[in-house]
């Protein structure tokens, strides 16, 4: 059946006039699958559709910022802060001694066993001195860019709670994350893209899944995109489907023009609900995304030196031996990569993941067995592409105005479990920044001589700081940016959080 002829049928049949309550779930059982392509396919018909890209709840800014954009690269399953940034000679002169903390230590399995040095060499690199263990050398060229803290602690060694934590404030589910909290603050740059995108593990998702990225009791729309850089189909459904070319300009008008009509007057019996919203307006995107998106995500017109320099190499050539190492890169790389086109074309927000919740053999961060069979492929990968990132950024003069975030749920123990692996460690962990009015070649705050918990307990660096900051410098008042909910003014950073005066240029 032509598509014109059954938009004709739905406005002269006697059901459809008869019930005046028929609602959009029953319009489309009833019209079947087909409407679902004509309204991801409205870009033909622009204009007779809303093409207003989200509006940002703040009129303005609440002071002048300093950057528009965040890429958050989240490492799923705890990086250790000990064998990657966190220089510890203590651990190198006492490696293989009775570990003893001064006191007693809960810890999350059977992790404390000697002492352990770090698994890689730590040097110097870049005007700051920064030492850096080798498997993340690359970012010894960017260093100087970069602002580490040292001191960041978290409440909970559980994966699932530690990560919501990191990504929405809160260790428990049911709040939105911190792109949703941007996206619903400040709105969209572009009107063909999300304003905030997802970039998951190639493998699967992290712990909890897309609720780390959804909108909770913010406005639906301002929920993540995911998309799948380097796959067939980096965005499900994006498309009608193949054998759809009966679909012509007209029907595809009549067709989105009364989808349109019933969802908004479906919309109007239900004030306060903004799932609908949402979903129009994903029609309405998912249409203009149909020319957008492909341009955005494809590399093929990218040099080969910037392929080469977020270690995107098919041949695999001057990667070393250990395919695990260019494969990683390859990955991550790309995704990097994909992120820095996504923000030329004005997406808010990006967040890329390392790692996924998929148990053995591990293909994220959770070292508890061998921390160089699992760090070792994923720290390097992450090393290239996030020093190509910067790089690039810089050199296209758009790191002065997007912020760089990269984080994990929490750190690991400087004590072994079994011999070669290493427990969670919430006491304290390491995250660093860069660009978008961060000071480059600093370190905020420092653990312990072991890297056991902050050197000063007494005022130590909490996630609420590190986000009450990126707002800061995107021109938001944490504590201003509120949504109310249950009688509670809720916002990212609960009732905390203070901005991080050092570590900002």
């Amino acid at each position: 059946m032509v598509l014109r002829p059954l938009v004709e049928l739905f406005l002269t049949s006697t059901n459809f006039h008869s019930s005046t309550k028929m609602n959009r779930r029953e319009y489309l059982w009833q019209s079947g699958g087909g409407l679902g392509g004509i309204a991801l396919s409205s870009m033909l018909g622009s204009d007779r559709l809303d093409a207003a890209g989200t509006g940002p709840i703040l009129e303005q800014p609440h002071h002048p910022a300093r950057a528009k954009r965040v890429i958050q690269l989240f490492m799923a399953g705890a990086a250790s802060h000990i064998d990657l940034f966190d220089y510890k000679p203590f651990l190198i002169k006492h490696h293989g001694e009775k570990s003893d903390f001064g006191e007693p230590v809960e810890a999350f399995q059977n992790g404390l066993g000697p002492w352990m040095k770090p698994v890689w060499e730590f040097k110097p690199y870049g005007k700051s001195g920064k030492m850096l263990g080798e498997t993340v050398s690359n970012l010894g060229e960017v260093v100087d860019d970069m602002a580490f803290v040292h001191n960041l602690i978290g409440k909970t060694g559980v994966h699932s709670q530690a990560t919501y934590l990191q990504s929405t404030g809160f260790d428990r589910p049911g709040f939105p994350g911190m792109g949703c909290w941007v996206s619903y603050g400040l709105g969209s740059m572009n009107n063909n893209l999300p304003t905030f995108v997802v970039l998951p593990d190639h493998r699967g998702f992290a712990s909890n899944g897309p609720k780390n990225w959804g909108s909770a009791f913010l406005p639906a729309e301002n929920q993540g995109t995911i998309i799948r850089p380097g796959t067939k189909n980096p965005i499900p459904d994006l498309n009608p489907p193949s054998g759809t070319n009966y679909i012509s300009h007209e029907a595809e008008l009549d067709a989105q023009s009364l989808l349109s009509n019933l969802n908004r007057q479906h919309l109007g019996t239900r004030s306060g609900d903004s799932r609908l919203e949402a979903r129009i307006k994903s029609y309405e995107l998912a249409a203009r995304m149909q020319l957008a998106a492909p341009e955005a995500l494809s590399i093929s017109d990218e040099p080969q030196y910037i392929k080469d320099m977020y270690g995107i190499r098919p041949d695999g050539t001057s990667w070393p031996k250990d395919i695990n190492h260019k494969e990683e890169a390859n990955h991550f790389g790309r995704k990097c990569l994909v992120a820095r086109r996504l923000l030329e074309r004005g997406v808010r927000f990006v967040q890329v993941w390392s790692g996924c919740d998929n148990g053995f053999p591990r293909r994220n961060w959770d070292s508890h067995e061998d921390i160089n069979r699992d760090h070792g492929p994923l720290s390097y990968g992450m090393a290239v592409g996030a020093s190509a990132l910067i790089k690039d950024l810089k050199q296209r003069g758009l790191l002065e105005d997007t912020i760089i975030l990269w984080t994990t749920e929490f750190g690991r123990m400087p004590s072994t479990q079994g011999s070669k692996g290493r427990d969670h460690n919430p006491f304290v962990f390491t995250n660093w920044l860069s660009g978008g009015g961060i000071k480059g070649g600093v370190t905020h705050g420092q653990s312990d001589e072991w890297g056991y918990k902050p050197l000063d307990r007494d005022n130590p660096t909490e996630v609420y700081d590190i986000h009450a900051t990126i707002m800061h410098l995107l021109g938001i008042n944490h504590e201003r940016l509120t949504f109310r909910k249950d009688s509670i003014d809720r916002r990212l950073t609960d009732v905390h959080g203070k901005v991080i005066p050092e570590i900002i240029a």
